[in-house]
């Protein structure tokens, strides 16, 4: 099965029913359609602590905001804000202070956010030149950081007031890492 087959099909579905669960069960020989491993949710995550600390708190609700208004464009819905556990003062932060924000994706936006992401927004990053294969964990879950939020044609670079990098966590069934490798390379991701 080549790459880029998820142009073709309409969408993650699918290529996942029609292309990825054939080929995983003659690759890694899987007797039963069911063990064939998917992708079960996108965790992305924004942390904006550096920008929030020493500021007022309508300074830094004003930041909190702009962030999640960017990062429920490019999701599709709207992110939960995540508060510091402790304060620390060399970081300037307070116990409860807004640091972050984060959405768990699931289904259809789950699977039109990583249609989006292997076919528009990782080919348009500047200097890339594919996911290395370190970035999957033992239990199957690629990690990828994007460094620009522009890089998704939902935002519009005229309006953007600050550029900021997320990670997404693409958390999957596969049971190791050999099997997480192959079930990513077929759903397109551009691993090294």
């Amino acid at each position: 099965m080549q790459r880029g087959i998820l142009k073709d099909m309409d969408n993650l579905q699918t290529l996942y029913k029609k292309g990825i669960v054939p080929e995983m069960m003659k690759k890694m020989g899987y007797k039963n359609v069911m063990a064939v491993p998917k992708i079960k949710k996108v965790v992305v995550n924004v942390g904006f602590g550096k920008l929030v600390a020493g500021k007022s708190k309508t300074e830094r609700d004003k930041i909190a905001q702009e962030f999640a208004n960017d990062l429920a464009l490019i999701i599709g819905q709207k992110p939960v804000f995540t508060t510091a556990k402790t304060s620390i003062s060399t970081f300037k932060t307070r116990a409860g202070m807004v640091i972050g924000a984060k959405t768990t994706l699931r289904g259809k936006k789950m699977n039109d956010f990583v249609s989006r992401l292997v076919n528009i927004a990782l080919p348009r990053t500047s200097d890339f030149k594919g996911i290395e294969e370190k970035a999957i964990d033992k239990s199957g879950n690629l990690t990828v950081g994007i460094k620009e939020q522009i890089v998704f044609p939902e935002v519009s670079p005229e309006s953007v007031k600050r550029i900021f990098s997320f990670e997404a966590t693409i958390v999957s069934s596969a049971k190791d890492k050999k099997e997480a490798v192959e079930l990513f390379k077929l759903y397109g991701f551009p691993i090294k």
